[in-house]
């Protein structure tokens, strides 16, 4: 069983999950930083383009917006036999829209620099398990889902669910979530899925061109349509204005979820409840300390994530196999919280404390696709390989947590380390000697950090000394507090 806490602010929406007192998730979203993508909007067609095949559409935002002709719903006529494979071959733009049409449009990229949004007319919604093709009439399967028999098991409960599609009520996709879901909530996910499309419909026949008529649900309404389940105890929020906006939403697209909503009261914020600000700092951190005394160091990259598990000071088993099986143990568990928690993605290699025993490298694993199990995000687990190491990945879904909250250090430019000040000395020392044959000043004036100064007036004074004895000109230095430990500048005087 877990809660659900959620704390609003008008620049920033924050939802924690708590399971056993302990925050699992961390969901974050920022108004500023929220896209276009998915908004619906009924636009008006400004101007046609044959020679690119392509027509701006004023939607009211800043610029108008970009259709091509791929982009358009039913744009295509079959060429060839239907039966042999044929090929689509795009009817002209110019015989499809007209100047001052209006048209339903979906925003499919973001407006970049001065180019405008790119738009199409094959509008998808997407749901908890589902997407919706409201002008479609099929039924489509991930070919991430499991076998063919699968697929086609999971093709007919939807058929029995949403009717038959080729009768007029709009094509679905199942994404990979659905493999594993009950018919209540596929048919909880169409009814939702549905009456939004009713809405949109409804709208776009009473409003002006330019009117925003659908836009992705916001994070605190995700919370009821994405998050809440049977195991959801309590969604508890701190906003008055939100909390009645939750009721009217949950009343008409969740219903089971209302129930669950409270709203809070209390005098101090709602993330102190459980120390969720102090758990977002350490999700932030490289280390993370076990109870046992042992720790993991998360290092994420490009390419992938490594866990790599430490015993530290652990001492508490009767031997050295037991401490490292204790560990090794908590960490599985440790692991799996941490992947929710930062939400990372992709590949992602575990690297536990060596175990002799085969028996307790089979409990450990165990105890690991356990944990791995609770995580509502699609995760794929190998063995232990030779190395000792355990791969696995975990679908990208958002951003992660440090990728959202952090960005690369100004002063090492995300290496995580800078050079020595020694380091730094002696490439000043070179560079002198370089502009010293190229040039002939009065004066070298070194500017640099305080650090890199001191030590060439300390430890390094007689290389210092040395060198403008050898080029045969003085060499001063000057302070400067902004520069990083590694800049510096020559100036020739």
């Amino acid at each position: 069983m877990h809660d659900i806490l959620i704390n609003w602010a008008p620049q920033e929406t924050r939802v924690a999950i708590i399971e056993n007192g302990a925050v699992q998730e961390l969901h974050i979203e920022r108004n500023l930083e929220r896209g276009l993508v998915g908004n619906i909007y009924l636009g008006k067609v400004a101007r046609v383009l044959p020679g690119m095949q392509s027509t701006f559409i004023d939607v009211g935002l800043e610029r108008a917006a970009f259709l091509h002709v791929a982009d358009l719903h039913g744009s295509g006529h079959h060429q060839g036999h239907p039966a042999r494979g044929d090929v689509v071959v795009p009817v002209p733009i110019e015989r499809q829209v007209f100047e001052g049409q209006t048209l339903m449009v979906q925003v499919i990229k973001d407006p970049i620099g001065t180019k405008g949004a790119r738009l199409s007319t094959q509008i998808s919604i997407a749901g908890r398990m589902l997407v919706f093709l409201p002008q479609d009439n099929h039924i489509g399967i991930s070919q991430k889902i499991g076998s063919p028999e699968a697929r086609e098991q999971l093709r007919a409960r939807m058929l029995n669910l949403a009717g038959d599609p080729a009768e007029g009520g709009g094509g679905f996709i199942l994404r990979t979530n659905a493999e594993d879901a009950s018919d209540e909530a596929l048919s909880d996910d169409i009814a939702y899925l549905r009456k939004t499309w009713n809405a949109i419909r409804e709208q776009g026949l009473a409003k002006p061109p330019g009117t925003l008529l659908h836009e992705d649900l916001n994070l605190a309404q995700r919370v009821l349509r994405d998050l809440t389940n049977d195991a959801t105890q309590t969604i508890r929020i701190d906003s008055r204005m939100q909390y009645d906006d939750l009721q009217a939403f949950g009343a008409v697209y969740s219903p089971s979820s209302v129930a669950k909503l409270e709203h809070y009261k209390g005098e101090r914020p709602i993330f102190d409840l459980f120390n969720i600000e102090e758990e977002i700092a350490r999700a932030l951190s490289r280390r993370v300390d076990l109870k046992s005394g042992g720790y993991l160091v998360i290092d994420q990259t490009e390419a992938l994530t490594t866990v790599d598990v430490n015993t530290g000071g652990f001492v508490g088993a009767r031997n050295f196999d037991d401490t490292i099986f204790k560990t090794n143990l908590e960490a599985a568990g440790a692991i799996a919280r941490q992947l929710r928690l930062r939400n990372l993605g992709g590949i992602i290699i575990a690297d536990f404390i060596d175990m002799t025993r085969e028996e307790h490298q089979a409990a450990v694993l165990a105890e690991f696709r356990k944990q791995l199990s609770k995580d509502r995000t699609k995760i794929t687990v190998s063995g232990f390989t030779q190395l000792g190491l355990i791969e696995l990945t975990r679908k990208r879904t958002r951003e992660s947590l440090a990728h959202m909250l952090c960005e690369p250090c100004p002063t090492c430019q995300g290496r995580g380390q800078v050079k020595t000040a020694r380091s730094v000395c002696y490439d000043i020392l070179r560079e002198i000697l370089r502009e010293a044959r190229q040039f002939s000043p009065k004066e070298f004036r070194i500017i640099a950090s305080a650090g890199v100064v001191e030590m060439l007036l300390d430890e390094e004074s007689v290389h210092l000394a040395g060198l403008s004895e050898f080029i045969g000109k003085p060499i001063s230095l000057s302070t400067e507090p902004s520069l990083n430990p590694e800049q510096y500048d020559i100036v020739l005087m």
